[in-house]
């Protein structure tokens, strides 16, 4: 059985998934519903005026 070998990865996926699940954590750890209601809404028109350029 041969051995897998380890290359350097240039981008790591779950890594930046866990940066930016701790960030969202960070911004929303006091808010009411209501103020995640407005953060998530905030933050889905920024995507998608990123996606759109």
């Amino acid at each position: 059985m041969k051995t897998k070998t380890t290359t350097d990865k240039e981008f790591d996926a779950v890594q930046m998934m866990r940066e930016i699940r701790n960030k969202i954590d960070r911004d929303t750890e006091n808010m009411t519903f209501e103020q995640l209601k407005e953060y998530y809404r905030n933050s889905n028109e920024e995507n998608r005026k990123k996606a759109d350029r």
